[in-house]
């Protein structure tokens, strides 16, 4: 099977961000996705691309933005979609939030968004599994000039998989509980049989021999539906990182895309001059996405093939320094740096068992903490 790849514009990015709807007075998940999406859908999206989108579950918006090469101007684009979603929200009494999961909402009481075939299926597949897909994340797409970097980019950022999980790890609670998990998101997620860590190819051709696979034995229609952690994005020419859990304020979704598109575009030039990627051997990938799920930002991760291990913090703060030079080059050395703010006041998931700490265990305060993040970002 042949899957073209539109080549990029190298290191030009789109940023997705799916936001949670809540009610004001209870905190509850609201279904109210569709309601906005049609008051909306003339204004926002008009004959461009789609800006905002709906997702597996009608309590789900998506924000999508264009193609942009510097991270401020992506964070700009979701921005002024997102100001255009609060007005038809608050009308509905439902304010935004964003995290891998909702503190407390029961997952069997949510509503899949209806009339969408591929969510029909998808449920009908994957029955339980599926149903409890209460969880949202960020996706951040690199453009990509040469089909043949693809792959190796991908495989070499694999290593740091467990960085980008500690450091947007927002899931400690399930349906109520405490999980004892900073992200509880990423093993959910990877229960779907298209879902987790990718297959770590050595040539496009090995790729599309899996996606034809895959078709031909009907586990799917095509590559779109495979749902790893890190993909190849054929259409657009990008390579999407989907680690990421639900993120709450819009500086750290700065942050964490300024450090991929800083990875990306180091790997891609590096590539250029002969010099492969480091890749790890999958038995530590995997091992390392468990890790930082659980531990979040105190993982002991590994952190090369050769098996040595560092603290993930102290391995991401000397990675934000070997990167500041990309970073000054692709105008996101504000955003990369603001990376430490992060560690310094503690990832997400942290920040909400602080506030159910303070709160007598309410996780209503919990989600209170969230709206106000989105709102008004991290308090200083």
């Amino acid at each position: 099977m042949k899957i073209d790849f539109t080549a990029s514009e190298p290191s030009t990015l789109g940023i997705e961000w799916e936001l949670a709807l809540v009610d004001r007075s209870s905190g509850e998940l609201a279904a109210h996705a569709p309601a906005i999406l049609e008051e909306l859908a003339p204004r926002i999206n008009g004959d461009g691309p789609e800006r905002l989108t709906g997702e597996l579950l009608t309590n789900t918006v998506e924000v999508v933005t264009g193609v942009h090469r510097r991270v401020t101007d992506g964070v700009d684009d979701l921005r002024h979609t997102i100001e255009s979603v609060r007005e038809p929200a608050e009308h509905l009494g439902a304010e935004l939030m964003c995290a891998g999961t909702h503190p407390f909402s029961q997952w069997f009481q949510q509503e899949v968004t209806p009339d969408k075939e591929r969510y029909a299926t998808l449920i009908d597949r994957t029955r339980w599994w599926g149903r409890q897909m209460m969880i949202w994340g960020v996706h951040v797409h690199v453009g990509i000039d040469d089909r043949d970097k693809v792959l190796p980019i991908l495989n070499g950022l694999l290593t740091y998989v467990p960085h980008f999980q500690a450091i947007t790890a927002s899931s400690p609670f399930w349906v109520g509980e405490e999980t004892g998990y900073a992200s509880n998101r990423a093993l959910m997620f990877q229960q779907l049989p298209t879902a987790g860590l990718p297959p770590q190819f050595g040539a496009w051709a090995n790729y599309e021999e899996m996606v034809a696979d895959m078709t031909h034995t009907g586990v799917i229609d095509d590559h779109s539906e495979l749902r790893w952690d890190l993909r190849p994005s054929p259409k657009w020419g990008t390579l999407e990182t989907r680690v990421f859990d639900g993120i709450a304020t819009f500086d750290e979704v700065a942050a964490v895309t300024a450090l991929v598109q800083c990875l990306v575009d180091d790997m891609s030039t590096r590539l250029d001059a002969g010099d492969e990627p480091p890749q790890m051997q999958p038995w530590f990938v995997r091992e390392n996405k468990w890790r930082a799920a659980r531990y979040g930002m105190d993982a002991i991760v590994i952190v090369n093939a050769a098996g040595d291990e560092r603290l993930v913090t102290d391995d991401l703060r000397d990675l934000i320094v070997r990167l500041e030079p990309v970073a000054d080059r692709l105008g996101c050395l504000d955003e990369l740096q603001s990376l430490t703010r992060i560690m310094d006041v503690g990832a997400s998931y942290q920040r909400q068992l602080a506030v159910a700490a303070r709160s007598d265990g309410s996780l209503r305060a919990v989600v209170a903490s969230l709206v106000a993040e989105l709102r008004d970002g991290l308090a200083a």
